[in-house]
């Protein structure tokens, strides 16, 4: 799961087709390499996006496992590590989804902010979504200038390396319609005539599922082996 941005609501969709795959019968593992923006519960940094998805899951297998890199500050990992006198660790940040291949029927990743954000001193999201080798679902929120946003991540993955997968698009409303942004009510229509990967599905603002049925094990098995 990449996003075209930050806040346009990954976690929240990631959950739902977390819970829907469930619901379906199969183990579901759900890994998030790394997480800034943490915080301290009961003596312990949390994820509170971490959370989301092993809850929507389940709770398979264990927290820790979800989201084995935690940092504070609410930067990109690498600054939000270096804040602390540490450094992200490039090599967990691959050995993690073993953890869940081994052990689940399909897993969901979620990346930290979109496909350009960094996650170490030299690495992109990018570069684990292209190491990792499943196919990206872009998470796009239905506001103005998402027509844009999508259209520029989509170029992003299509000349990243030799390219990344692409399953679809679905496209979020991560807070209640506003009614001082038409944009909101031809955003679809325009995504589904300017792109080539599908529009997906529309999740409306709070839904707990998608009212399209998608094919997510389908889409899962697109991508090709990891590196």
């Amino acid at each position: 799961m990449t996003g075209t941005n930050t806040g346009v609501g990954k976690t929240y969709v990631t959950a739902c087709i977390a819970r829907r795959l469930r619901q379906s019968g199969l183990r579901v593992g759900v890994y998030k390499p790394v997480a800034s923006g943490c915080v301290l519960r009961g003596g312990h940094w949390t994820s509170e996006d971490a959370v989301t998805l092993w809850e929507a899951a389940g709770r398979p297998g264990s927290l820790e496992a979800v989201c084995p890199q935690l940092f504070a500050a609410p930067l990109a990992p690498p600054l939000a590590a270096a804040a602390e006198g540490r450094a992200v660790d490039a090599e967990l940040l691959r050995a993690g989804l073993r953890y869940w291949v081994e052990r689940a029927d399909l897993v969901l990743v979620e990346g930290a902010g979109g496909l350009m954000s960094p996650v170490t001193d030299s690495e992109f999201v990018a570069d684990l979504a292209y190491d990792f080798g499943f196919p990206l679902l872009v998470v796009a929120a239905n506001a103005l200038g998402v027509i844009n946003q999508t259209l520029q991540t989509l170029i992003t993955a299509a000349t990243f390396r030799d390219g990344l997968d692409i399953a679809g698009i679905v496209l979020n409303h991560p807070q209640a319609d506003r009614t001082d942004d038409p944009s909101v009510a031809t955003n679809r229509s325009e995504l589904q005539r300017r792109c080539v990967p599908p529009v997906l599905a529309e999740l409306a603002w709070q839904a707990e599922e998608f009212e399209e049925a998608i094919p997510w094990t389908t889409l899962a098995r697109a991508g090709r082996p990891p590196t």
